[in-house]
């Protein structure tokens, strides 16, 4: 087996789990239930001797069927696409130990696939909601106003010292709030960042500009 951190990007770029594909799994081709069953439990043993060929191999065989469940859990075909890459990876990792006594190739490959989009539809829906809260939360409060409160009383060299203080992602979100007056959603665009990211580096970017500020006082 090769290194376990190996990862999907380190096998040919075409059997990579990124490039999953986008439509339908296509059925699997005419043969035998055995002796396809077989023939993916000899790419899976492959795999488990660090054998990239059966990797690849395996992938195109039965990434169709892991892209379709995935997004059939997820119903959004991005997130399939990330589902697939990871559920490959995983295969990768563990095919020294896969024991086709124990059930299919398919069968095991459908049970990683299953788990791991369950995992992100509610990892998903838990960062919706905590959004969804931050933005009732916040409702009302635009920007400039938080602004006034951190600069009441302080000079303007003195905000710019407290910048120095943030990381540069939380710099560069609150120096486009500050210098340029964007709002949360003109900061997640310019960023290319989901809008909750971008208004959480703001916030903690402000709170630990409150404290670097509070310092200076």
């Amino acid at each position: 087996m090769t290194d376990p951190g190996m990862g999907p990007a380190d096998f040919p770029a075409r059997h990579s789990p990124a490039a999953a594909p986008a439509a339908v799994p296509a059925a699997v081709p005419d043969a035998a239930p055995d002796d396809r069953g077989s023939e993916l439990a000899e790419l899976v043993r492959r795999c488990g001797e660090g054998d990239e060929a059966g990797f690849a191999a395996l992938y195109d065989a039965t990434s169709s069927r892991v892209y379709g469940l995935a997004v059939r859990v997820t119903r959004s075909p991005e997130i399939a696409a990330e589902v697939v890459q990871e559920v490959y990876l995983m295969a990768w990792q563990q095919s020294a130990r896969f024991d086709p006594a124990r059930g299919t190739v398919l069968g095991w490959l459908g049970t990683l696939a299953h788990r791991r989009a369950v995992d992100r539809v509610r990892q998903v829906s838990r960062e919706r909601d905590r959004e969804q809260t931050y933005e009732d939360q916040r409702t009302g409060t635009p920007v400039d106003q938080t602004w006034q409160e951190v600069e009441q009383g302080m000079k303007t060299h003195e905000v710019r010292n407290g910048l120095s203080s943030l990381t540069p992602l939380q710099r560069e979100a609150v120096a486009l709030a500050y210098y340029q007056g964007f709002t949360y959603q003109e900061v997640a665009v310019r960023l290319d960042i989901p809008l909750g990211t971008a208004k959480a580096r703001i916030r903690d970017g402000l709170k630990k500009l409150r404290s670097a500020l509070g310092g200076q006082s």
